[in-house]
């Protein structure tokens, strides 16, 4: 039931009052009309809601829009700034009636390029064959100096080979003389024995060293009596004077009959002045030896033999192995006679002038080639520039 209808039950009188029909009254349309309202209100302000977010992304979207634009605008301003540089640079670029023109003055270039550098070529290998005959030159010079002053035949050999290798390296038949001549120098060299001079310095210095530690062999006394005991066997042997001889013929021994010369004992500075004495003399030996002087090398040994027999005892063992030494030594040579490596220069020399001679003719055409050609050459011209430069 409505609420109008409770109304009415609640307004009806008892039964036994007389009813007395009430009035019609109309029916309220407010509610209904604030609800519709209020509808229409909630309504509006999601479409405006909607309005205003559809607003702002159409701006969002035109600022996009925008910046892809502005964008798009700073592309094409570099792509015209590009373009305009490449115009500029096709512009410098010459033409092809100018193209054509340096082509074929490249190929010119090249053509004198590669002829001058065949006559360099040509030029440098006379250059260095000269070279090389020089080399040769001074090391048959180096190997003359060698003999002359050390005889040294093993580094003149050497030399020599050196010198003929870069005579057979030429492969010029008109090398054939000297080459023939360093061969009889070289056979020359080869037959001439080399004296061992650093071994003999070095078998002398062991020899002073033993000589500065050799020492005086101590005699030792044989009592036998000798002339004091039989002076004292004369006697009857009860007198003093016969005990006195018998006890001094302990001590002292007198010889009449002696077959060797008596030494001295050395000790002290007299052994000190033997030993310097023997071993400036084996130094000098050494020299000469190193410098190649047989008659001061065979002096000095004599020298040294001679300190030994007269200082020394030939019993003492020492100075009889140094003196066995010495005398091995003294027939060692320290000389030899050299070949004579003048007449190997010479035909060197010879050949030298004649190689000169032949190149100087030579050198003067290469020279006057290029002059030559030059002046031939009609197409040669200069450069043409291009356009924009």
């Amino acid at each position: 039931m409505s609420e109008a209808e409770l109304a009415k039950t609640e307004q009806q009188p008892p039964a036994s009052e007389p009813v007395i029909p009430p009035t019609a009254k109309p029916v309220s349309r407010g509610g209904g009309l604030a609800i519709l309202a209020l509808l229409v209100g909630a309504a509006g302000v999601a479409v405006a809601g909607w309005s205003l977010w559809q607003i702002r992304s159409l701006e969002a979207r035109d600022q996009q829009q925008l910046s892809l634009v502005e964008d798009a605008r700073g592309q094409a301003q570099s792509l015209q700034q590009r373009e305009k540089k490449l115009t500029e640079r096709l512009d410098q670029l010459p033409s092809a009636e100018e193209l054509d023109e340096r082509r074929r003055l490249l190929g010119n270039l090249q053509g004198d390029q590669q002829r001058l550098s065949q006559r360099l070529e040509t030029v440098l290998g006379a250059s260095r064959k000269d070279w090389r005959l020089a080399e040769a030159e001074h090391l048959l010079r180096l190997a003359s100096l060698r003999l002359s002053a050390l005889q040294d035949i093993t580094s003149a050999k050497a030399l020599v080979e050196a010198a003929d290798d870069i005579l057979r390296d030429q492969d010029d038949p008109a090398a054939f003389a000297a080459r023939e001549q360093l061969s009889r120098s070289l056979e020359a060299l080869r037959t001439t024995p080399q004296p061992d001079r650093t071994g003999l310095f070095l078998q002398l210095g062991a020899l002073r060293e033993q000589a500065a530690q050799l020492n005086p062999l101590a005699p030792a006394f044989e009592d036998k009596g000798g002339v004091l005991r039989n002076m004292a066997a004369e006697g009857d042997g009860g007198s003093w004077w016969a005990e006195w001889l018998e006890k001094l013929s302990h001590y002292f021994r007198i010889q009449f009959d002696a077959d060797q010369n008596i030494k001295p004992l050395l000790a002290g500075q007299g052994l000190s002045q033997v030993r310097l004495a023997l071993s400036l003399a084996l130094e000098q030996a050494q020299w000469a030896a190193l410098h190649g002087q047989t008659q001061v090398y065979r002096q000095s040994l004599k020298q040294a033999r001679e300190v030994l027999d007269s200082q020394f005892n030939a019993e003492n063992p020492e100075s009889r192995a140094l003196l066995a030494r010495i005398d091995e030594l003294a027939t060692q040579p320290v000389e030899v006679k050299t070949p004579d490596l003048g007449a190997s220069l010479e035909a060197l020399q010879a050949y030298l002038q004649r190689s000169q001679r032949l190149a100087e003719p030579k050198a003067a055409k290469a020279a006057a080639e290029p002059e030559v050609d030059a002046s031939q050459d009609p197409e040669a011209a200069p450069p043409v520039e291009g356009q924009g430069q």
